[in-house]
C-alpha cells in the first residue's frame, strides 16, 4: 500500500498507475467481447456463458468491484494528469510549428468521461436492469436460467438502444487508438524502431473492439444472420 500512496504522489507515478490500469481495462474490453460474441452462437450458448458467471457467486462481485475500482482510478487519475498538463502550459497554442496531435489525443479527456457515463448506464440496462426494465425481465430460458440472450435481443432492437451503444463504441475505439501508444511510451517501450508497430496495434485494436462490439446491435437491429429468424 505504501507504494501505491507514494506512486500518487508523484506526477511520473501517476502516468505509471494510469497506464497499468490501462492495459488491465483493454484486457477486460477483450474478454467481455468474446464472451458477449457468442450471442451469435445462440440462446443456449450466451445463457450458458452467463450463468457460468454467475456461479462464480461472490467472487463475481469482487471481480466486479475491483474492475470498477480500477475504471474509476484510471479516470480520476487521468483527469488530474490533463489537469495538471493544461496548467503547466497556459500557452499551448502559440507555437504554431508543433505538430498536431491526432483527433485520438485530443480528445482522451472527452472519450473517457463519455464512456464512464456509457458504463454506468451499461450497467444499470444489461446488468441491474434499472433502465428499460422490459429489456432485464423477459424471463428464464427452458433450463430456468434468465434470458440474457432474450435481454440481449430485446435491448439491441430498440434502435435508440443499439444507436447510443454504436457511437459509444466509436468512441472507445478512438480512446483506444491513442491509449495504447501512451501505455507503451509511459512504460518506456515506443523506441523509433517500435513507433510504426505500436501506432498499428493501437488502431488495430480499436478497430477489433469496434468491428466486434457493433456487429450485435447492428445484426440484431437489421435482422442479419442467425438473427433473420427472430430466434
Amino acid at each position: 500500500m505504501n507504494w501505491l500512496l507514494a506512486a500518487l504522489r508523484s506526477s511520473l507515478g501517476r502516468k505509471m498507475i494510469v497506464a497499468l490500469t490501462g492495459l488491465g481495462l483493454v484486457g477486460f474490453v477483450l474478454a467481455h467481447l468474446a464472451g458477449n460474441l457468442q450471442v451469435f452462437a445462440g440462446r443456449e450458448a450466451l445463457n450458458a456463458y452467463a450463468q457460468g458467471l454467475k456461479d462464480l457467486g461472490p467472487l463475481l462481485w469482487v471481480a466486479r468491484i475491483g474492475l470498477l475500482g480500477i475504471f474509476v482510478l484510471h479516470v480520476v487519475l487521468a483527469l488530474q494528469l490533463a489537469r495538471e498538463n493544461r496548467a503547466a502550459r497556459p500557452s499551448r497554442y502559440v507555437h504554431g510549428g508543433v505538430q498536431q496531435a491526432t483527433p485520438g489525443a485530443r480528445s482522451m479527456v472527452l472519450t473517457g468521461v463519455t464512456i464512464l457515463f456509457f458504463v454506468a448506464y451499461h450497467l444499470a440496462h444489461f446488468t441491474f436492469g434499472a433502465v428499460h426494465a422490459e429489456h432485464y425481465g423477459v424471463g428464464a430460458d427452458a433450463l430456468g436460467r434468465h434470458d440474457v440472450y432474450g435481454m440481449v435481443v430485446a435491448g439491441f432492437s430498440n434502435p435508440l438502444v443499439s444507436i447510443l451503444y454504436i457511437v459509444s463504441m466509436g468512441l472507445l475505439a478512438l480512446h483506444l487508438s491513442h491509449g495504447v501508444q501512451s501505455v507503451f511510451q509511459t512504460l518506456g517501450l515506443n523506441g523509433p524502431r517500435f513507433q510504426p508497430l505500436i501506432k498499428c496495434a493501437g488502431l488495430g485494436l480499436a478497430v477489433l473492439v469496434f468491428v466486434g462490439n457493433i456487429s450485435m446491435p447492428l445484426a440484431i437491429l437489421l435482422g442479419l444472420g442467425p438473427f433473420s429468424t427472430g430466434a
